[in-house]
Order: C-alpha cells, then sequence, then structure tokens
C-alpha cells in the first residue's frame, strides 16, 4: 500500500479525557495497553502542568514510567512552560507539544499568560529542547476560532506562523477546539499553514462539539496530511470550560471512514469499539460516538445487530 494510502491516528484520549474526569493511574495504563493492541502507536499521554490547575493529570511522570514498558509506542505530551518541558524530558517524552492558544482570553485562562507572552516562553523552550533531545511542537488552539469568538480565517494564521518559524518551532498541531470548521474552512487554514510547514510536519486535532468533526478528514487527505489527532469514544474536556462540549472527534468513527475510504490506519476496528465501550461502562468517563453503539459496517461474511427505527 503507498504511503499516500497511509494515516497515522495519534491517540489522545490519556491526555484529553481524564484531564476533566479523574481515575487511578492504573486506569490510564490500562488504557494505553488497550489501544496499543488495537494497533494504536501514537499517543498523548498526559500534560506536564501545574497539578493545582489540571488535578487529573498530576500522576504524568508515573504514567509515563508505566506506559514505556509497552513497545513500540511514541509517547507525546503537553507543556505550558520550561520547566513543563524539563519534566517531560526527563520522564522520557519523544515529543512536546506547547500549548499555545489563538484566542488570548483563553491563553489566560488556560496558562495565566498571554500569548505574546506564551511566544516569548516558547523561544527559551526551543532552545532547551534542541539540547535535550526532545522534538518541542506546538499546539495552536482554537486555530478555527473559538471559544466563543467569531471563526478564524487562514490569514488570520499567518503573523503567528511567521513568528513561530522566527522561534524555530516548525511541528505544530493545528486544534479546531471549538469544532467551528467545515471542509471549506478546514482546507483554507491548512493549505495557509502548508505554506509554511511541510505536510510532515503538520498534525490536525479536530474536535466535534458542533458535529462536523468527520467531514474534516477526507479533505486533510486530500491536503496530504498524514497525522491525526482523534480521541476514543470522543471523550474529553477541559477544566478552564466546564460543560463545554470538548470531546475529540471520535476514534473509532474515524477509523471506520477512514478505512472504507480505502486509507490503511493499521488499527483492528473491533478491538477500538471495545476499548470505547470500556471507557464509556467501566471506567464511566462521558462518551459519544457512532460505531459502538450501532457496530461497524459489516465486511464480507460479517453482519451487524440491526437498527430499532422509529417511524
Amino acid at each position: 500500500m503507498s504511503e499516500g494510502n497511509v494515516v497515522r491516528i495519534r491517540e489522545i484520549a490519556p491526555r484529553l479525557a481524564f484531564q476533566s474526569h479523574l481515575v487511578p493511574t492504573e486506569v490510564k495504563v490500562e488504557l494505553v495497553r488497550r489501544l496499543a493492541d488495537a494497533g494504536i502507536r501514537a499517543f498523548e499521554l498526559s500534560s506536564f502542568v501545574r497539578p493545582d490547575l489540571i488535578p487529573g493529570l498530576a500522576d504524568a511522570e508515573e504514567v509515563f514510567a508505566k506506559a514505556a514498558d509497552v513497545p513500540g509506542l511514541s509517547l507525546g505530551c503537553c507543556v505550558g512552560n520550561a520547566r513543563g518541558l524539563a519534566r517531560a524530558a526527563d520522564a522520557g517524552a519523544d515529543s512536546a507539544a506547547f500549548l499555545l492558544s489563538a484566542d488570548e482570553h483563553f491563553a489566560r485562562a488556560n496558562i495565566g499568560r498571554s500569548t505574546v507572552d506564551s511566544l516569548v516562553e516558547l523561544e527559551r523552550m526551543a532552545a532547551y529542547a534542541a539540547d535535550h533531545g526532545i522534538v518541542l511542537a506546538t499546539y495552536v488552539i482554537f486555530a478555527w476560532g473559538g471559544p466563543t469568538g467569531p471563526a478564524r480565517s487562514g490569514e488570520d494564521l499567518e503573523t503567528l506562523a511567521r513568528r513561530l518559524l522566527d522561534i524555530g518551532v516548525d511541528h505544530w498541531i493545528l486544534a479546531d477546539s471549538s469544532g467551528y470548521a467545515a471542509p471549506r474552512q478546514i482546507r483554507e487554514v491548512v493549505t495557509t499553514a502548508l505554506q509554511h510547514v511541510p505536510a510532515e510536519n503538520l498534525t490536525v486535532q479536530i474536535h466535534d462539539a458542533r458535529g462536523m468533526g468527520l467531514s474534516a478528514l477526507l479533505p486533510l487527505l486530500d491536503l496530504g496530511i498524514r497525522t491525526i489527532d482523534t480521541a476514543l469514544a470522543g471523550s474529553g474536556g477541559h477544566p478552564a470550560m466546564p460543560g463545554a462540549q470538548g470531546g475529540g472527534l471520535c476514534t473509532e468513527d474515524a477509523v471506520q471512514l477512514l478505512e472504507l475510504s480505502g486509507v490503511h490506519t493499521g488499527i483492528d476496528l473491533p478491538r477500538l469499539v471495545e476499548s470505547a465501550n470500556w471507557l464509556a461502562t467501566e471506567v464511566g468517563a462521558p462518551c459519544k460516538g457512532f460505531v459502538r453503539h450501532t457496530g461497524p459496517v459489516p465486511r464480507d461474511g460479517q453482519t451487524t445487530k440491526p437498527l430499532a427505527f422509529t417511524w
């Protein structure tokens, strides 16, 4: 199968779900093991941030230490400052993504620092990462707009993109954190980003707050994006946005759409569905999604449970 027909799913539920849903460390590690058994190899595992701000991720070092026992995984994390980056490097993280918000109000609420001041901090961090062998990326949170303000365009990204390259950070995670983007908006902002960094340096993270998440996948493939962040069972939330629909694009729904579109993910969908149901029922995390309720579209020789229709 050609490289163009392969997508790397990076699973973010271990960070996104558990930053707002408190569970023991063993549950987090069990989730990673289940997902690894299903074929997922790339994870955003936790955040190295102040535990008083996000107590659900206070065990980041322990989670990294135990997840390292599972062979063949790429383990990333989020960081909010140079101290967090040093903790991530010491814990053995392969990569760390700085929490840079395109929305000024959320930047202050999330890490207590303006976007401009965050870029100054990121510049200091870039030098540390180069000296300590850890890949430093940056989020652009609310790249498409939100959490309450109007949508953002590709033009809105230009100034920030140039500043990031001046700093020397050329691995970006564009996050549609409020689920603003339909396919046209996806194409516009990603096309702008690709004028500054190659597709292999760009990850796109879609949140499904407004029901448009799956529609973003195929335009991303057309644009050459091959790393996509998703969250098992559409799980997730954020302590700075209580009550908001903070879940990521549902991993099992995304995998089904990709595989049926001829794109290889290397993920076992039935095992993924089992893991999603475990997360929803055994762990009790708030979850969404379709495939785990209806069953996957049957392949040759398979059947699926009939749906109950009300007329």
